[in-house]
């Protein structure tokens, strides 16, 4: 069974930085696609960024060039650094582990971004 746990949102102005984490447990992670999606008030939860086994990186292009993804496998963890965040950026966060046909969801984390 696979737990995914994320840590480091909060509340940013906007212009500032954070930097997401997510601590996955089990044996797969490293034969895994990681993703982050997010989730705003009254809309569909969204594809932000994913990062394959071979390193190979993804992201939607409202955040290219502002979000970066990373991962070490060293450690189980995903990354997520965001950078030059706005309002629109608001939402929970959440981190996804994608093994064959598995999914697999950690409980979200609120990142706020005050105009």
């Amino acid at each position: 069974q696979v737990q995914l746990v994320e840590s480091g949102g909060g509340l940013v102005q906007a212009g500032g930085s954070l930097r997401l984490s997510c601590a996955a447990s089990g044996t797969i992670f490293s034969i895994s696609t990681m993703g982050w999606y997010r989730q705003a008030p009254g809309k569909q939860r969204e594809l932000v960024a994913t990062i394959t086994r071979s390193g190979s990186t993804n992201y939607v292009d409202s955040v290219k060039s502002r979000f970066t993804i990373s991962r070490d496998n060293t450690k189980n963890t995903v990354y997520l650094q965001m950078n030059s965040l706005k309002p629109e950026d608001t939402a929970v966060y959440y981190c996804n582990l994608k093994f064959i046909t598995n999914n697999y969801w950690g409980q979200g984390t609120q990142v706020t971004v005050s105009s």
